[in-house]
């Protein structure tokens, strides 16, 4: 029991931090938004740069706040099958949504997700834009959201497990 409770509590802790500290990509994200505006609506010379720049930021803040997300409960969630379950019902319910198609799904993102960003850094792949700045750590982020989405699927197996059996997580 106390090591299901420090895995649920660690695997929480490292979303939760990770969303804490990538939540601030927001602030260059809405900068360099504001800043391309003024560049190509004020003085006519927009950067050939910003949008693949913006495209990376957003993708990594997007992308790696999934964890957070779901540690959070801000991911939608279809409850009309098990909004008048009880709870330890509702748990086992939720458990069974996990197993079937949460971790599956996250294992595949992440064994295809792994082969494409190996791909990437292989071939040092750059968009195809005139900029062209590299791809291959935006498809290594790829890998490690569903890497931090599978832990924090756990943490939340391990919460309905002790929903399930009555003990206390804290």
């Amino acid at each position: 029991m106390k090591f299901l409770l420090r895995t649920g509590k660690l695997f929480d802790a490292i979303n939760d931090w990770i969303g804490r500290v990538l939540c601030w990509l927001i602030v260059p994200l809405v900068l360099l938004t504001v800043m391309e505006v003024i560049l190509r609506r004020c003085f006519g010379a927009p950067t050939i740069w910003s949008f693949e720049v913006l495209k990376q930021i957003y993708a990594v803040h997007f992308m790696t706040v999934a964890g957070y997300g779901l540690l959070h409960h801000s991911h939608v969630s279809v409850d009309i099958f098990t909004q008048l379950l009880s709870p330890k019902k509702k748990a086992f319910m939720e458990i069974l949504g996990y197993v079937i198609f949460f971790f599956p799904f996250c294992i595949i993102c992440v064994w295809q997700g792994f082969i494409f960003a190996k791909t990437s850094w292989q071939m040092l792949e750059h968009t195809w834009s005139v900029f062209a700045p590299p791809l291959y750590p935006i498809k290594t982020i790829l890998v490690i959201t569903f890497i931090l989405l599978t832990l924090q699927g756990i943490s939340e197996v391990i919460k309905k497990v002790f929903i399930i059996k009555d003990w206390k997580y804290d």
